[in-house]
Formats: C-alpha cells, sequence, structure tokens
C-alpha cells in the first residue's frame, strides 16, 4: 500500500522505515503537515498517516477522500483532530496507536513534578553561571503529599504507580473507575474534592467535548492554594486564560505543561530565529514556575518502535480485511 506520511522528522522516517524493513508498504515521507494546502500531495496513495497536529477536518478529509485516499493512519492515541463524522459519510477508515509506552508519558509526567517541586531547571541555570545559592529553590517532600489523578487509564495507572512508589496518597477521578487502580491503593472522588485536596493535579483523560477546558477558572479555583498542575494529555483540556490568571494570582503554585491548545503553530517546528506571535504562550514563558516540552512525553526508543509497528499494522490489517487493527469511529473505539 502506497501511504503518505506527514509530519515527519528524521525519528519518524527511522522508525517506520525499520518497520517496514520488508517492504510492504511504500512510504512516501512529507515534513509538512496534512491541511487543505498539502493534502493534493497524497495523489496517487491508498492512506495518509498523520500525526498530533495534523488537520483532518471536512475540507482536508474531502479532499483525501476525492484523491482515492481510503485510509487514515495517526500516529497517536488521541483522535480529537479528526472529523469523524464526516470520515465516516465518506467512508474513510480511521485506525489510531491505541498504546504504545504508557511508561513515557507517565514518567515524563514525573520529571515535570519532580523538576517543578525541586526547581531544577532554575539551580541548573544558577550552577551555570556560577551561583551555588539556595535561596528559591525549596520545594516539599513528595512522601506524605496529595497527588490527585484526573484519568486512570494506562498512562494514569502508571503514573500512580510511581507517586505511590514515593509514598504518596493518590486520589483520582474518572467516569470509570479502574480496578487496577483500587487494588494498587488509588482512591476515587468527585473533581471538586480531588482539585481541594491535591497538593499536586495530573490531567492523564483524552479530549472530548466533555474534557474541553475541564480545568477553567471555576475548577483552578478549587485547587489547594499553591498547588502544581501537570498536563500530559491534551492541550485544550486547559484553559491556558485561566490559568496565567491563576499564576499571577499566586493561588496556583506551578505549571508543568508537555502540551498546549494552540500547539499546532508552534510545537514540532524550531523557531528559535522568530518572535514568537502567540502571545499567550509568550506570556506563559515569563513565569519562573512554569516548565513547558514541546510534546515530548511520547519521546522514547520504545514508544517511537511501537507506533511505527502498530501504524503499518493497521495499515496491512486494512489491505486484508477492509478495517485496520485499531479503528474509531464517531460512536466506537477499538
Amino acid at each position: 500500500m502506497r501511504i503518505t506520511v506527514y509530519s515527519t522528522r528524521p525519528y519518524d522516517r527511522r522508525f517506520l522505515t525499520e518497520a517496514n524493513a520488508a517492504g510492504v508498504h511504500d512510504l512516501v515521507f512529507m515534513d509538512a503537515r496534512l491541511d487543505h494546502h498539502t493534502a493534493p500531495t497524497a495523489t496517487g496513495s491508498a492512506a495518509v498517516c498523520a500525526f498530533v497536529n495534523d488537520q483532518l477536518d471536512a475540507a482536508v478529509l474531502h479532499t483525501l477522500h476525492s484523491l482515492g485516499v481510503r485510509l487514515v493512519l495517526l500516529r497517536s492515541a488521541g483522535f480529537n483532530h479528526v472529523d469523524l463524522p464526516v470520515a465516516a459519510a465518506m467512508g474513510l477508515v480511521v485506525g489510531r496507536v491505541p498504546e504504545y509506552s504508557p511508561h513515557a508519558v507517565a514518567e515524563h509526567a514525573a520529571a515535570l513534578v519532580l523538576t517543578l517541586n525541586r526547581k531544577i531547571h532554575r539551580a541548573h541555570a544558577r550552577v551555570r553561571e556560577g551561583n551555588f545559592q539556595l535561596d528559591g529553590l525549596m520545594g516539599f517532600d513528595l512522601h506524605g503529599s496529595t497527588v490527585g489523578l484526573v484519568g486512570t487509564g494506562k498512562i494514569g495507572r502508571c503514573f500512580a504507580r510511581i507517586m505511590l512508589g514515593f509514598g504518596c496518597r493518590v486520589l483520582a477521578f474518572d467516569p470509570k473507575p479502574s480496578a487496577e487502580a483500587l487494588a494498587m491503593g488509588v482512591q476515587y472522588t468527585e473533581l471538586p474534592a480531588l482539585l481541594q485536596a491535591s497538593d499536586i493535579v495530573s490531567l492523564h483523560c483524552p479530549l472530548t467535548p466533555a474534557t474541553r477546558h475541564l480545568l477553567d477558572a471555576a475548577a483552578l479555583a478549587c485547587m489547594k492554594p499553591g498547588a502544581m498542575l501537570v498536563n500530559t494529555s491534551r492541550g485544550a483540556v486547559v484553559d491556558t486564560r485561566a490559568v496565567i490568571a491563576a499564576l499571577k494570582g499566586g493561588h496556583l503554585g506551578s505549571l508543568g505543561l508537555d502540551v498546549y491548545e494552540e500547539e499546532g503553530d508552534l510545537f514540532f517546528r524550531d523557531l528559535s530565529a522568530e518572535v514568537l506571535k502567540d502571545d499567550v504562550f509568550a506570556r506563559l514563558l515569563t513565569f519562573p514556575n512554569v516548565i513547558v516540552t514541546g510534546h515530548q512525553a511520547f519521546f522514547t526508543e520504545q514508544a517511537l518502535l511501537q507506533i511505527a509497528r502498530t501504524t503499518l499494522d493497521n495499515a496491512t490489517h486494512f489491505e486484508a480485511t477492509g478495517l485496520p487493527l485499531h479503528g474509531v469511529t464517531a460512536d466506537k473505539v477499538v
């Protein structure tokens, strides 16, 4: 099958090429993002492979369908960037990677927690300048603190194990409680109670209409004063402007982000020689108690290998049966 792969970087090419060592598929790599401008480059392909910030709205899907594309392969677990009802109406099949390495994302969330708490980023900068003072670098023991998880899927449960290993009390909010999480000692509660009790709140939920801006001004006001917020899920789960207000007012103690709701024009690009045009994002970067990483929580050898393998397995299964191994529609996720 000929597959046009969008938003590719050297590491994407490496792992997809290795996974396709037998030459089962014809991979056409594109540096550009998939959007209504670049969609025509899929001419001649039966499938396209997209990443998290590629656009798969109605206009793009119509263009792809008109070119003969029948399969959309997502190199991600999330699918909020796909207009699934339109895809279904046109007979476009969508496959995803439901899991790659939950440990990768959970460990990155833990890294953000540790860095924010012990001010590692600030300490590193000081030492490089010959400043060895400790003023302003005080943290708190994770042992005995309360960590609140929003979402207890595989990533959330991995993060829970890490925090329990530190000796934390772990609370969780999820419409579908996990028996595994309960067995390891996680205590479920409603979101307001979780926010009020937690020293650290970590988000591990998908982006859906119900979770968009779940952490808005009202939710942030419920948080314990001085608490930490970490988001490695999807950017729009957090209302960024409300978070900035909470930081300015001193209510929110610290913030760690690996995702941002308007990241499509920023992340996975080198903008070091340009002026940032996103004033909201630029404001975030002015706070000393904020750490932002560029959607790298998934970025481990194991995760990239699994993403590549599962992506191509979806394509192979589609060729054989007409369905990917891990499909997603507006009303069903496999």
